[in-house]
């Protein structure tokens, strides 16, 4: 099928001949080839303003983001025989680094599938489309993964929040087999349930799972706090690893009774236990009871969204971070986490400074740590390079 083309202003093509992968509205030359006259969802081929072509995009005419490339070969569009070819060398990645089936399998641009995550649960997968693009071959896409992991059950999550902006509806469906309202999962020899149908995102964070690890080795003995803990993926793993206690911090009553089916799992029920309320009043709380923590830990949602979120998603971290340097003991360890990708990391480091100087503490990062493997940067793409956590000392000043 032959696919139209779409033409770029001069000089709108280094950022794609870099690497990146997207194109914007204000890049297209719409003298030449109007945004109007393209389909949501359609396939065509780049070209830049000399008429040399860049590969393949899929569109939508409609966003600031008009355009996302999927290959660089002009020849060869998004459909099933790709997607097979992208996803194998995903798995193959994943498989490289993990000794089980618990994985973010694919990472959109990272994985050269913009709009399309796929987190695996053993024999489960679920998938979230956030683009019309990805939309549109949604059939070719479960295919492909049939063909890839062919026992897989696949459940199709397709709530998130970008896809309004796509103009594309909200649903939940199972596509292949049963999927079980919680699926189970292993995580640094930990297991849990995830509810995948109802919980956040697909029902678990994979991002975490290296600097999660790195805690185990911080928390024997320990008493550890475990603050937006969501279903105990920090905290039913501190006890796992052996703390003294843990306490997880949630707003969700939901969320906080996976956390005690989790601890029941793994045999660590009698030293987990659960407080639910806003993180922030939560903190006070326990400062007004004089509550103290060997270990706290704070993982919050993206307090910045958007750029024009900064101002009030730092003060926010701020917050944060304070009330939780607060409820240290003497000699305590601080893992202070953001997901905001506008939020960067010496911006971090910063609030983390300006905090302890605040309280009259003396503040040591011993560790710094990223998001796991299964989750690649794309090095052309700084979007794609969102997750950061410190590991910091936090002492009295002497």
């Amino acid at each position: 099928m032959a696919l139209q083309t779409l033409r770029l202003k001069p000089k709108s093509d280094a950022r794609l001949r870099g690497g990146h992968l997207w194109i914007y509205s204000n890049e297209v030359d719409t003298a030449l080839t109007s945004l109007k006259r393209f389909q949501v969802g359609e396939q065509v081929v780049v070209e830049q303003a000399g008429g040399k072509p860049l590969g393949v995009a899929y569109l939508n005419p409609n966003n600031l983001i008009c355009g996302r490339l999927v290959s660089r070969d002009s020849r060869c569009m998004l459909d099933k025989s790709l997607l097979v070819h992208r996803l194998k060398i995903a798995l193959s990645l994943r498989q490289r680094c993990f000794s089980t089936d618990c994985y973010r399998l694919v990472f959109g641009d990272s994985d050269g599938l913009p709009g399309l995550v796929v987190d695996r649960f053993h024999e489960l997968l679920v998938v979230q489309i956030s683009t019309a693009g990805m939309e549109a071959v949604k059939g070719a896409i479960i295919e492909a993964l049939q063909q890839v992991i062919p026992t897989a059950a696949i459940l199709l999550r397709n709530d998130g929040k970008m896809r309004a902006l796509e103009g594309l509806s909200s649903y939940v469906e199972t596509v292949i087999g049963e999927v079980p309202d919680f699926a189970p999962l292993e995580e640094n020899g930990v297991k849990f349930l995830a509810p995948v149908k109802t919980g956040q995102k697909t029902g678990w964070f994979y991002d975490h799972r290296m600097n999660r690890a790195r805690l185990q080795q911080y928390v024997t003995g320990k008493r550890v706090l475990d603050v937006f803990s969501y279903i105990g993926g920090w905290g039913v793993q501190a006890a796992a690893a052996g703390a003294s206690g843990v306490i997880c911090l949630d707003a969700s009553a939901s969320a906080l009774d996976c956390v005690e089916q989790n601890a029941q799992l793994n045999g660590v029920a009698e030293r987990v236990s659960t407080l639910q309320g806003d993180a922030f009043e939560g903190l006070k709380q326990l400062k007004a009871e004089a509550e103290r923590f060997d270990v706290v830990v704070v993982d919050p949602p993206a307090f910045i969204q958007k750029r024009k979120d900064m101002r009030n998603g730092e003060q926010a971290y701020q917050r944060i971070n304070e009330l939780a340097m607060g409820l240290l003991a003497r000699d305590g360890l601080l893992v202070s986490a953001s997901c905001s990708m506008h939020l960067q990391r010496d911006r971090l480091v910063e609030i983390i400074r300006s905090g302890s100087r605040k309280m009259d503490r003396q503040a040591q990062i011993i560790e710094q740590g990223h998001q796991g493997p299964d989750h690649p940067v794309h090095p052309a793409i700084p979007e794609t390079d969102y997750l950061k956590s410190m590991f910091v000392r936090v002492l009295p000043v002497s």
